[in-house]
């Protein structure tokens, strides 16, 4: 990776079974400076990345006997490759495929067609993110080895141990600040995006079902006119009326015109929860209802809710007190309650899997106003549980016991880092191994 007048340039992979869009994206990408590699296939992928390991990695889903996601997660799994960023580029516009994108490791999602100069945008984002991490590494290798070099000065060791650790510590907190600051921002973005181009087409949508109904009882007022005047029409008509059960037809439509406007308006809450969720706009510090924040963050996590062909369905018990809103960061305590609710199912998986139905998998959420002036809110399951040894590491970041490319750390680290340091509240956990986990949320109504 080189970085020259403020650009940097990376040897990049290209992994797509289309020959045009390698050969597109090969030529665009060498007029821009960058190194290019590409592939027809995830299995050639996952070959030649063993060989030379690439800066960066732009990856086709939908591909024959290996797709992306299976590629990516293989790739997230191999200590070796699993820091390399890849970005998706797909044709599936659904929020779904985008969300498992980025829920398996993916940084960024890419829409075909796509445009240009938004691909290396994109493309200089990531590597300028990729380029800050290796730059933050190699400093924290400088000073690890000035930290032994130092060991052999008795008299100075404690106080310069001291100040390297100090040193270390915010190097890593800058690092976390990075790629929280990163992420956030694609999200926002991703959040504009998708909620613009459904909103478009929920529009069309909306707009056009009166119309079609209204059409539709024209046509039905016509024909009953037809059977009014001509009581007795020939063979022919009245064959096709009865094939095409006319009645039924007469019935069922606008029942069929109503279930489709009930789908739109299902798809409006859904934007409009991920546009509570990450807007760009709620950076700012102001007066918020919690229960919205948390609302809008279980409409995203429906999915992962539900019941599958593996797995129970998590029961959402809430118990909302009557409390004032508070001023604080939205967007980022958003991210809170997303990273809490998140590793709560993940607690719940094990229990999930054996399907008793006695021992129904379940999070409570609870919030209540505590001595006039702070907020708590707690969220609890009844997974697994945290052991005892570990439960004081949990905030430290870069700190997981999840397999790897399953866990990054850093959501519970960048959690306390939000209620703590930005909103001056307490972030903490209780826990048994086998009987669950419970983590408290303490927030100020005012910091004024």
């Amino acid at each position: 990776m080189n970085k020259s007048n403020h650009k940097i340039t990376g040897n990049i992979l290209i992994v797509d079974d289309i020959p045009e869009n390698l050969k597109l994206l090969s030529q665009i990408l060498k007029n821009a400076g960058h190194r290019v590699r590409a592939v027809n296939s995830g299995k050639m992928a996952l070959t030649t990345i063993h060989v030379q390991v690439p800066d960066l990695i732009l990856l086709d889903i939908n591909m024959p006997e290996m797709d992306g996601y299976e590629v990516c997660e293989q790739l997230k799994a191999n200590l070796k490759t699993q820091n390399i960023p890849v970005i998706f580029l797909s044709a599936l516009d659904e929020v779904f495929n985008k969300v498992k994108a980025f829920y398996i490791g993916g940084v960024d999602y890419i829409i075909k067609p796509f445009h240009l100069e938004e691909v290396l945008i994109r493309i200089q984002n990531q590597l300028q993110i990729n380029y800050s991490r290796r730059l933050i590494i190699k400093q924290n290798l400088m000073l690890e080895k000035k930290n032994q070099q130092l060991s052999t000065s008795a008299t100075l060791l404690t106080k310069k141990s001291e100040n390297l650790e100090q040193t270390l510590q915010e190097l890593k907190q800058a690092q976390v600040q990075i790629i929280q600051n990163a992420k956030m921002a694609g999200l926002g973005q991703l959040a504009a995006g998708v909620a613009h181009e459904i909103n478009n087409s929920i529009n069309f949508i909306n707009n056009n079902l009166g119309y079609a109904n209204s059409y539709f009882q024209e046509l039905l007022n016509l024909i009953k006119l037809y059977q009014e005047e001509y009581p007795s029409p020939n063979q022919k008509i009245q064959n096709y009326v009865e094939d095409i059960e006319l009645d039924f037809l007469s019935d069922d439509l606008p029942q069929l015109i109503s279930s489709m406007k009930n789908g739109a308006e299902r798809i409006e809450k859904i934007v409009d929860s991920l546009g509570n969720f990450s807007r760009i706009n709620q950076a700012e510090y102001k007066l918020v209802d919690i229960h919205q924040g948390i609302e809008s963050t279980l409409a995203l996590l429906k999915s992962r809710l539900e019941k599958t062909d593996n797995l129970l369905p998590v029961q959402i018990i809430k118990e909302y007190a009557q409390i004032p809103q508070i001023q604080c960061y939205p967007h980022q305590l958003n991210q809170v309650f997303l990273n809490l609710l998140n590793n709560a199912i993940d607690f719940l998986e094990i229990k999930r899997q054996k399907k008793i139905e006695q021992q129904l998998p379940t999070i409570w959420i609870t919030t209540e106003v505590k001595n006039s002036e702070l907020v708590m809110m707690t969220i609890t399951d009844n997974g697994v549980g945290i052991d005892e040894s570990i439960r004081e590491r949990i905030f430290e970041p870069f700190f997981t016991t999840k397999t790897v490319g399953k866990g990054t750390g850093l959501g519970l680290s960048v959690s306390y880092q939000i209620i703590v340091e930005q909103h001056h509240g307490k972030l903490t956990c209780d826990s048994k191994v086998d009987e669950g986990a419970t983590f408290m949320i303490e927030i100020p109504i005012t910091n004024g």
